[in-house]
């Protein structure tokens, strides 16, 4: 799923260019190019999909070549995660009846690849053989209150799998006094927002607990992979409710599982949260940049790709953030304003 348009990185990200399609960790990759690799050896290219913003597929289509143009899906316009899922699901079971499925978010970070890779085997054997809808629950290491939760049932494990258990609840972000209290029980855990079930799983899911979305992309199955498809998407699509899967699907559902992970995850919401997810120095800086020198300074993000040469002193808790000639210095406390400082929405 590419088509959000997170622009929370200013000045890195914007409404053009959101933080999928940028370098944050300054390795060379996207985040968006850092997904596609986690998944090699997991599925082959061309049954990789991409569903995005009409106005991003030029930006999908650099970023990744090796996959097929057809496999990039153009929603023209924003009806957040249950129509984006049923619209690619639909579109994969018309190519593949007996497809199995892994959703993700195309914005996320994993540290951890091979035990990634571990836990998504297992999870596709566990959806190949049964008719289970899976979610991944990231172990929390901290009292969060940027993450939804889920509650799984620890006392008794599923037989096919012993690292995979019943959904109890799934919970909404909560205040940091609950999140307090989440952490101190080990049954809870963090929403990532990645799923795994059978094209046949999730779309009969769709038809029991949301048919309003399902039977406007069922009805398209006979211009699925023609020419006619994006013309029928454009003027379908926009009929749906704006709804995410886990309000749609996952919150009514009854064969859901949760697979309990810890393989270095972050959704990157935040500057804060890319300062704790990036290596520091002994002063707890991160740097992001070329040739970067600090003095005196304590617990900062910085992150200037494009600047020959920077030189910071006397600065503590603060972004620095340069791309295109826009620079931010800003505290980390203050970063949920920089829309507000910035005048750009």
């Amino acid at each position: 799923m590419a088509g959000g348009v997170g622009s929370r990185f200013w000045p890195m990200s914007t409404p053009e260019k959101p933080k999928q399609f940028i370098d944050v960790l300054g390795g060379g990759r996207t985040l968006l190019q850092l997904t596609f690799d986690r998944f090699k050896g997991i599925c082959d290219f061309e049954n990789v999909w991409v569903v995005t913003n009409k106005k991003y597929v030029g930006i999908v289509k650099e970023q990744l070549p090796e996959i097929p143009t057809q496999n990039i899906l153009c929603e023209p316009c924003r009806r957040n995660t249950a129509p984006c899922i049923c619209y690619v699901s639909w579109r994969i079971k018309a190519k593949d009846p007996n497809a199995n499925i892994v959703v993700t978010p195309s914005d996320h970070i994993v540290s951890d690849e091979q035990e990634f890779k571990r836990v998504i085997r297992q999870c596709l054997k566990f959806t190949g053989e049964t008719d289970a809808i899976v979610t991944l629950g990231m172990k929390p290491n901290r009292p969060e209150t940027g993450y939804g939760y889920i509650q799984a049932d620890l006392s008794t494990s599923s037989p096919r799998n012993k690292e995979i258990y019943r959904v109890d609840s799934f919970r909404e972000k909560p205040d940091l006094q609950t999140a307090v209290q989440y952490i101190s029980n080990k049954s809870y855990f963090w929403n990532a927002g990645i799923f795994l079930w059978s094209a046949n799983t999730i779309i009969n899911a769709f038809r029991m607990y949301y048919p309003t979305i399902n039977k406007i992309f069922e009805k398209l199955l006979p211009v699925y992979g023609t020419e006619k498809e994006q013309e029928e998407i454009d003027k379908r699509f926009p009929e749906c409710e704006s709804i995410s899967v886990d309000y749609a699907i996952m919150e009514k559902a009854e064969e859901i599982f949760v697979c309990p992970a810890d393989f270095g995850w972050s959704d990157l919401g935040t500057w804060g949260s890319l300062l704790m997810q990036t290596k520091r120095d002994l002063y707890g800086n991160s740097i992001i940049g070329n040739d970067v020198k600090m003095f005196d300074s304590h617990n900062c993000i910085v992150h200037t790709l494009g600047e020959k040469k920077v030189v910071i002193q006397g600065l503590d808790d603060c972004i620095v953030a340069e791309q295109d000639g826009r620079l931010l210095i800003c505290k980390l406390t203050e970063e949920q304003r920089i829309k507000q400082f910035t005048g750009e929405q």
